[in-house]
């Protein structure tokens, strides 16, 4: 097992890695936008998880996942070159799903935007039900009263 600290600073010098590897030397018609988001390295340092998005149709999507898969061996590598490891990490290139779940949460907050002004419009002119004042007053005695 590895420090930590050092498969997560080798996760982020892969990361550079790739995406200078997908910018400059891969030229594959079918790569789309691509960025690449994060990538994560077991503690043992024999797998790499390369997260990335891609900007486009489900059809461009679909396309850039083959493009990566068909260039894994040329970016594994150069990764092995660039980093010095004894054992090259294999590589595992993942679709990050950041943009859905941002498009997810947007939805959810204007949909509780909505609920709140339809709340604020019905509260308009209501009134609370019962006594102005709900609270008991103690009864102050008269000197009739005893």
């Amino acid at each position: 097992m590895v420090d930590a600290a050092r498969a997560r600073k080798l996760a982020d010098r892969i990361q550079r890695i790739v995406a200078e590897m997908l910018e400059r030397r891969i030229k594959d018609p079918r790569l789309g936008f691509v960025t690449v988001t994060d990538a994560r390295l077991t503690n043992d340092l024999r797998d790499a998880t390369v997260f990335y998005t891609v900007f486009g149709t489900d059809e461009e999507k679909a396309g850039t996942a083959a493009a990566l898969e068909s260039a894994k061996g040329v970016i594994r590598t150069e990764v092995g070159r660039q980093t010095g490891l004894r054992h090259t990490p294999s590589l595992t290139f993942e679709s990050d799903d950041v943009q859905r779940n941002a498009q997810h949460i947007e939805e959810l907050l204007a949909e509780a935007r909505r609920s709140d002004a339809e709340v604020a419009r019905t509260a308009t002119g209501a009134r609370h039900a019962g006594d102005p004042d709900p609270y008991k007053v103690p009864r102050e005695y008269d000197e009739d009263d005893e």
